[in-house]
């Protein structure tokens, strides 16, 4: 089997927990491919999220390694049984960079998820003509049909919230994001109350931190936490303007739990904020 260049996040995320469980057991990687009578190097491809691993085989290391964690094994397991072209995002790959393609999977296999944004509204609740502004203000410039693309994409993405069993969205929006005029006053205003009618779906909370908040919190980018079917699978995306990061260390992901629990208890609760936000759209 050929290695892949470009794994997703997800198949890189199976991966490094492979290699947790065995340096936790403490077994190196020659021990994990005399298990498999194979070559140090594919433990090494594997644990780099290169190359696939069978059930068959997943389930023999993590016996190895004395892994006792039944829900853990059964989703990395579940992990290991997907394969390219099974998810909607697929058919972008090519189009897309694989960065993006990561967020719709994040999306996708979350059980929770929080968010915090001080600048633009979350894209999976962004309009069309809102996220083609957002866009269209790229540097470098973007081509047209890029723009299209992009714009295609992200408005696919609000099917996750869409579905019969959605995950519970809590989004924290900073006052300056509501109040930027991404597009015009137009554009703006009709980003405002589609939010109106996003807070008002029950697997939503929309929660502002408003200019009156005395305390700093720590929101400069874009923070996006996912929680995993199983905790050892949560996951933070980072962004950027020049692009994201995901993390998973322990210690990265408490950090942002800190973080996201510090600011929901500063923002507004959910009717002060669909108050909040009704009165900005009427102001525009």
């Amino acid at each position: 089997m050929p290695a892949r260049d470009n794994p997703t996040a997800r198949q890189a995320r199976l991966g490094a927990e492979l290699r947790k469980m065995r340096e936790a057991a403490g077994k190196t990687a020659r021990e994990a491919a005399g298990l498999l009578s194979t070559d140090q190097a594919k433990i090494s491809h594997i644990e780099a999220g290169r190359i696939g691993v069978s059930v068959e085989r997943l389930t023999r290391l993590a016996t190895f390694y004395s892994c006792d964690d039944a829900a853990l094994i059964d989703a990395l397991c579940a992990i290991a049984t997907e394969h390219r072209g099974q998810f909607w995002w697929d058919e972008y790959r090519g189009r897309l960079a694989p960065g993006f393609l990561d967020i719709a999977e994040l999306e996708h296999h979350a059980t929770r998820m929080r968010s915090m944004q001080s600048v633009n509204i979350p894209g999976i609740f962004q309009t069309e003509e809102y996220a083609r502004a957002i866009h269209r203000g790229h540097i470098p410039a973007l081509p047209p049909d890029e723009v299209d693309t992009r714009v295609e994409y992200r408005m696919r993405r609000r099917s996750v919230l869409e579905r019969a069993d959605p995950p519970r969205f809590t989004a924290v929006i900073h006052e300056a994001a509501l109040r930027m005029r991404f597009g015009g006053r137009k554009v703006a205003r009709a980003q405002l109350e589609y939010l109106v009618t996003v807070s008002e779906w029950p697997n939503v909370e929309i929660r502002v931190l408003p200019f009156t908040c005395e305390d700093f919190i720590e929101a400069t980018q874009p923070v996006l936490y996912a929680s995993g079917v199983v905790p050892q699978l949560d996951s933070v995306q980072i962004d950027s303007a020049f692009g994201g990061r995901f993390l998973d260390a322990e210690v990265e992901l408490k950090r942002y739990r800190a973080l996201l629990d510090t600011a929901e208890r500063a923002s507004l609760g959910t009717e002060e904020s669909r108050n909040l936000i009704h009165h900005i759209a009427r102001e525009l």
